[in-house]
C-alpha cells in the first residue's frame, strides 16, 4: 500500500478535528467511560490557531486520496529530558488501514522531524491498558521503551 505524508496547514483544521474526534471516541468506548469532552468546533479553531503560529505540527497520511491517519506533534523543555523534546500527543490510524504500516510510517517522519529539529527524544503516552495492549506493543516495535508511571492530569 502507498502511503503519502503531508504536513497538514490551517486549512485542514477540520480534517485534523475529525481525526481527534475519533480517536477519542474510540478510546473512551474501548474504556466504557467518558475521559475526554471534544467539542468539534473547539478543537478546529484550536488546531487552526496551532497550525498558524507553528506551535504544533500534525502530520497526515494519504493512502490514494483517502485519510488513513495523523499524528501530532509538540514541543517541550525539560532537565531530565536533556533539554528540547517532543511530545505525540495524538496518533491514530483509520481502522480500515491499521497493520499496513501507516503508523510507522508517520512515526518515521515524526523521527526524521525531531532529529532536523535537534530535539533530545520523543515521548509518548499510551491510552489506558490492558484495552491498547496493541498500541503499547506498537510503540515498543518501533524503539520506544516504557518509562513506567502513569499520565495524570489536574484541570485547571
Amino acid at each position: 500500500m502507498s502511503i503519502r505524508l503531508a504536513q497538514a496547514q490551517p486549512a485542514d483544521a477540520p480534517l485534523v478535528a475529525d481525526l481527534v474526534g475519533e480517536l477519542l471516541r474510540e478510546i473512551m468506548t474501548a474504556i466504557g467511560m467518558k475521559a475526554f469532552e471534544f467539542s468539534q468546533v473547539e478543537t478546529e479553531a484550536r488546531a487552526r490557531r496551532w497550525l498558524v503560529d507553528e506551535t504544533y505540527t500534525v502530520l497526515l497520511a494519504y493512502h490514494d486520496e483517502q485519510v488513513a491517519g495523523l499524528l501530532t506533534l509538540s514541543e517541550s523543555r525539560a532537565l531530565y529530558a536533556e533539554g528540547v523534546f517532543g511530545i505525540i500527543p495524538e496518533l491514530y490510524v483509520r481502522p480500515a488501514f491499521r497493520s499496513r504500516r501507516v503508523g510507522a510510517t508517520l512515526l518515521a517522519d515524526a523521527k526524521n522531524l525531531a532529529h532536523t529539529k535537534q530535539w533530545t527524544r520523543l515521548e509518548v503516552t499510551t491510552p489506558p491498558l490492558p484495552q491498547f495492549d496493541r498500541a503499547l506493543a506498537f510503540y515498543e516495535r518501533q524503539g520506544f521503551s516504557i518509562t513506567g508511571g502513569r499520565k495524570m492530569k489536574l484541570f485547571l
